[in-house]
């Protein structure tokens, strides 16, 4: 029985079973000896479980409100099938994840070290990720596979899933890149494809989807008001990779020593910049340490330029924004409750 009063622990129930059913068919379909199988649920485990799992929720929530817009009382088996779309959403967070880590040398993600870091799994993650990537596929297929959406649901995953890597692509050749490259422009580009389609519009539209929304306009509105909440989300994550503590954040920040085209980098070279400031970004960005003094005084050229204030600034500005979208999202026919659900979720967070 999924139980919406304990949201969290329901969405788990249904991870476990999902994970399960995953390992079970390996040793039969596949051919898999117990070592490979054993791997392959210890990959799963520690890769997908664990999160804060918002995304996948978002998609229960989604299905919940739509119906309830629509007229009509989700039932214990619409609640299961959202939460199992909900963890194909997971599983592609997962192998973004682990491709991203170990692309970006990042050294710990949810508090435990990346999983290409573990002695034992160094470039075996390559197709570690990928094993996740096609989990997504056959999770999708296991329950969804006689139904008519089907088609839709892996074009839309698809679709997601190669706007995701052309966003890892502008991304990563950051580092082929001069610093003058490092724009704004280039920054809203980045995460508009690497972040705000698979972190917020997938797991609302797949919910659309499910519940029989068929109308160009409905998917379009939320598009467009769901990317801009996801830039900001991506602003806030380039913010606190600076100035969060990896206590909090659950990981170190590596953004100043990997030469990301950052949030913060983006403005302080181009737009809020001393002469100064500027020799100092070319003289030391993305070629110190994490924990070195370089990085350190780059943390404090942010906070003499202005950065902090300009950010607050802008978190005031987007939600301003997202209020012009309600009058669009209720023409569209969806609920605005689902809009501004997302947003409590991330606003001013701190981690």
């Amino acid at each position: 029985e999924y139980d919406l009063s304990n949201p969290q622990a329901s969405f788990e129930k249904v991870g476990r079973m999902v994970l399960k059913e995953m390992v079970d068919e390996l040793p039969g379909l596949y051919e898999l000896p117990s070592k490979e199988v054993s791997w392959v649920e210890r990959s799963l485990e520690y890769n997908t479980q664990g999160g804060k799992m918002n995304r996948g929720l978002i998609v229960v929530e989604t299905g919940v409100a739509l119906m309830k817009h629509q007229g009509r009382e989700p039932s214990n088996a619409d609640l299961h099938r959202f939460a199992v779309l909900g963890w194909a959403v997971e599983y592609l967070q997962a192998c973004m994840l682990m491709a991203d880590d170990m692309m970006d040398g990042s050294v710990t993600r949810r508090g435990n070290p990346c999983w290409y870091r573990l002695p034992e799994v160094g470039l075996l993650n390559t197709n570690d990720f990928l094993m996740v990537e096609m989990y997504v596929y056959k999770i999708v297929k296991r329950h969804f596979g006689q139904e008519e959406i089907f088609p839709w649901l892996v074009d839309l995953l698809l679709e997601t899933t190669f706007q995701t890597e052309c966003g890892q692509l502008l991304d990563s050749i950051c580092a082929n890149c001069e610093l003058e490259e490092l724009t704004t422009e280039r920054w809203t580009l980045i995460v508009k494809y690497k972040t705000a389609f698979y972190s917020f519009y997938l797991p609302v539209a797949l919910a659309m989807l499910v519940t029989g929304v068929r109308d160009r306009t409905a998917f379009d509105t939320a598009r467009e008001a769901l990317l801009e909440m996801g830039i900001y989300f991506q602003a806030q994550d380039d913010y606190l990779d600076a100035f969060a503590s990896p206590e909090v954040l659950g990981k170190v920040g590596t953004d100043i020593q990997d030469k990301k085209c950052s949030w913060l980098f983006a403005h302080a070279y181009h737009e809020q910049s001393t002469p100064e400031a500027k020799a100092y970004l070319d003289k030391h960005y993305g070629v110190c340490e994490v924990g070195s003094e370089e990085e350190e005084r780059i943390k404090e050229i942010y906070k003499e330029l202005g950065l902090q204030e300009l950010f607050s600034g802008y978190e005031t500005e987007i939600q301003e924004k997202l209020q012009q979208f309600k009058a669009k999202v209720k023409d569209a026919d969806l609920p605005w409750s689902i809009f501004e659900r997302f947003f409590q979720l991330i606003h001013k967070r701190r981690k």
